[in-house]
């Protein structure tokens, strides 16, 4: 028997951007805000209802804001490209297959591992047999009031474009708060990104505006004229701002032991502990993520390195990319006989 005709045709459609996913209206409830350093446990209401659905629709909001976890992507260097590392292992040891193509399988693993959740559309042929699976960009997918119905939301205020039951399928982390949409794993780790962020930021502007006050310029000789001190305050102004790091000169004829003193009140290039600030981050990051720095482009701090990259790479395939694949392995249950996925397996990372 054929499908029942789709209230709207859909076409996949790239990701739309995040101010464009963003559902309009100013009652929409926001669950979880980025940038903030709020606590874990912040007694929100959302701790104790869970998910709720959008006012002016049929389908629920994330309890985690979907632009947010985005947006973050941008914050952090390790942060922003740790995904897509897994996205390409998940794709590297993929057998092709007409049924999912390679890029639809990859950007859904991206999706899953950067907002906890993918989606697929089921295509159907005219005979109601499943044709191909493919990728719906998790950003604006959203589940609807009804069980196993599911829709896309589009830019500018247009109606949300809605799936029939059963044509997507929906793949996600558990939640224990809430059973609609998926949790990244990540989580616990997102202060530490914005830690490095920060930290970037905060240096970048030091460097940028030079007009800090780092010190005092201490002058207590009666032999330094209203004219010489006007002329020392112009060069101090003059030293400041973008590139003008300069040094002064000074003589003062007759002058005395500690007439002229620089008492410095904020070094930042010791004392701001940057550097620590920035490895204890990325450290956090890569540990959320369950990477080893050697496969995430850190350089090792010692002459030793980080031991036999084989052995590393053999033990992330083992923990990592495997229980990546499972993840995928019930779209097999939609899928025909002599079509269903499968990955291979690389004999120089198995073998012991």
């Amino acid at each position: 028997m054929g499908r029942r005709k789709r209230r709207q045709k859909f076409h996949a459609q790239p990701a739309q951007t995040a101010q464009a996913a963003a559902p309009t209206g100013s009652n929409s409830p926001l669950m979880f805000r980025f940038g903030d350093p709020d606590p874990v446990l912040g007694n929100d209401l959302s701790d104790y209802l869970g998910t709720f659905l959008e006012p002016h629709g049929d389908y629920y909001v994330p309890p985690i804001s979907q632009t947010g976890l985005v947006n973050l992507l941008g914050a952090n260097a390790h942060h922003g490209t740790i995904p897509y590392f897994k996205r390409n292992m998940l794709r590297k040891w993929y057998l092709p297959n007409d049924a999912l193509k390679p890029d639809d399988l990859a950007n859904a693993g991206f999706d899953h591992s950067v907002l906890g959740h993918c989606y697929f559309q089921v295509v159907y042929n005219h005979f109601g047999q499943v044709l191909r699976l493919q990728h719906l960009p998790a950003l604006n997918m959203r589940r609807m009031k009804e069980a196993d119905r599911y829709c896309m939301l589009r830019p500018n205020g247009n109606s949300p474009v809605e799936f029939e039951p059963g044509e997507v399928i929906q793949l996600k982390e558990y939640d224990p708060k809430q059973q609609i949409y998926g949790r990244p794993q990540y989580l616990g780790g997102v202060q530490s990104v914005l830690l490095n962020e920060d930290s970037t930021l905060f240096r970048r502007r030091y460097y940028r505006n030079g007009a800090h006050m780092g010190y005092i310029f201490y002058t207590a000789d009666p032999s330094l004229n209203p004219e010489d001190e006007k002329l020392i305050k112009e060069k101090v102004q003059q030293s400041k701002g973008v590139g003008n790091f300069r040094s002064m000169y000074i003589n003062i004829p007759n002058g005395k032991e500690k007439s002229v003193q620089i008492i410095p009140v904020g070094d930042i290039a010791t004392k701001d502990e940057f550097e620590r600030v920035k490895n204890l981050s990325r450290n956090d990051v890569l540990a959320m993520w369950r990477i080893q720095p050697a496969l995430a482009g850190v350089m090792p701090e010692n002459s030793g390195g980080f031991g036999d990259i084989e052995k590393i790479s053999r033990v992330y395939y083992e923990n990592e990319v495997i229980p990546m694949q499972d993840v995928f392995a019930p779209l097999n249950e939609y899928l025909p006989a002599g079509r269903k996925i499968k990955f291979m397996q690389p004999q120089d990372l198995t073998d012991g």
